[in-house]
């Protein structure tokens, strides 16, 4: 007897992108929505295309290439690349975002390039932050996003979904990024491999789309291909305004089958962090309370965005960055910027003694923008703290939110936020 189970999120979207009844495990060829590439990967994509004969993409409309990885251009061989880029765009039409005009991931949701429902992918392996806003995005290597780019379509092994389910509420000085990176502590770094996650649950729906963001950003820091959430009515709002593309939500049937399932009392998760050299290397802020810090950094694609501005120059407003410590901020985008400006964040962070750099991943990936010295400790709002992640493989980063960066540059020490909430 054949029983006929309900569907999960990822094999929703892909049983809609490739025409057939879509489960886990199987083998599609699905349409993509939207193929994006940023300044380190773009290149090898356009030679791949190049070497396959192409001169051409499927729809320059749903291409796009961003320099955010190094911008602006550190090096003349990095110089070079970006001329690549903008050359590419010259000759097949596809949407170029050049220095400044901030990090892929914050990007192409804000420019309304994906919607719910779409299914896309990304020469990053962070593509699947925009599982946030219903979109089956994933990261691929460069061969496959420039085949994605030149017919429109890839190949897919749908994923297994392992359901996590966050209850309670969050208890104030505790953020989203906390929340992840207690589940990066508790299933580790391939707790979820080649698995799609889905985010349910009363706290996941009480968080901004921001916020949301963060947690799908580091779904990769499991192991997982992306990290979906149902398109609320937060997340259509979000999008009014956005392009002109029409959402296509997609929501797990009551039956859908999970291949895991974890719940979590976020009313009993406190500040988080990620010690050196693992993302999964995680403990309540307690353990790691007091140690020294160098340099800090608020951005990044994890927690760049208007809200995490606002959280950090709530508890710098009338303060000042430690004299031994160097603040860094990165906004996620050229928006993001002139918006934090309009609200006053950005006056507020300057006066406290941040130094502002250019949208785009700046510190992060170790390019330039604040490479670390040796021994040095940093604290940071990324998404990834191996060891010469920022440039520097004889320095320490830890992870945190956006209130424990903002606290901690305060008193040169890892601090916890919450006395700022009381």
């Amino acid at each position: 007897m054949i029983t006929i189970t309900g569907k999960t999120i990822a094999e929703k979207i892909f049983s809609a992108h490739s025409g057939t009844d879509a489960r886990a495990g199987d083998i599609v060829i699905a349409d993509v929505d939207f193929v994006m590439g940023q300044d380190g990967t773009s290149p090898l994509a356009i030679r791949a295309l190049e070497n396959m004969g192409v001169d051409s993409v499927f729809d320059p409309s749903k291409v796009a290439v961003v320099m955010d990885h190094s911008s602006p251009s550190p090096i003349e061989g990095v110089s070079a690349l970006h001329t690549m880029m903008r050359e590419f765009g010259k000759k097949t039409g596809v949407t170029v975002y050049d220095i400044g005009e901030g990090v892929c991931h914050q990007i192409i949701p804000e420019r309304g390039h994906v919607v719910p429902g779409d299914l896309m992918v990304g020469c990053d392996s962070h593509t699947c932050t925009y599982g946030a806003v219903n979109v089956f995005s994933t990261g691929v290597g460069s061969t496959d996003g420039a085949a994605a780019m030149a017919a429109g379509k890839l190949w897919f092994k749908v994923p297994d979904t392992m359901k996590v389910t966050y209850t309670g509420a969050l208890n104030p000085g505790v953020f989203s990024k906390d929340l992840i990176l207690y589940l990066a502590g508790k299933i580790g770094v391939d707790g979820a491999t080649y698995m799609a996650l889905e985010f349910h649950g009363p706290v996941i729906d009480a968080l901004s789309v921001e916020a949301r963001m963060t947690i799908s950003n580091m779904a990769i820091e499991v192991g997982a291909k992306s990290g979906l959430m149902v398109a609320d009515e937060k997340t259509i709002e979000w999008f009014k305004g956005r392009g002109e593309k029409t959402p296509d939500p997609q929501s797990p049937d009551a039956d859908a089958v999970y291949a895991d399932s974890i719940e979590i009392d976020a009313s009993q998760i406190g500040p988080q962090i990620a010690k050196p050299h693992a993302v999964d290397n995680v403990s309540p802020i307690e353990e790691v309370e007091g140690t020294p810090i160098a340099q800090g950094v608020l951005g990044t694609c994890t927690n760049g965005r208007l809200e995490d501005f606002a959280i950090a120059a709530q508890i710098l407003e009338g303060r000042k960055v430690h004299p031994d410590v160097r603040f860094i901020v990165a906004p996620s985008s050229r928006q993001v910027y002139l918006d934090a400006i309009e609200a006053g964040y950005i006056q507020t962070l300057t006066r406290a003694g941040a130094a502002v750099v250019t949208p785009g991943c700046g510190p992060c990936v170790g390019t330039h923008n604040g490479v670390p010295s040796d021994g040095e400790n940093v604290i940071s709002t990324a998404n990834r703290n191996f060891k010469g992640r920022m440039g520097n493989s004889n320095a320490f980063i830890y992870l945190g939110s956006p209130a424990t960066v903002a606290a901690s540059v305060i008193e040169a020490k890892i601090t916890d936020p919450r006395k700022y909430f009381e």
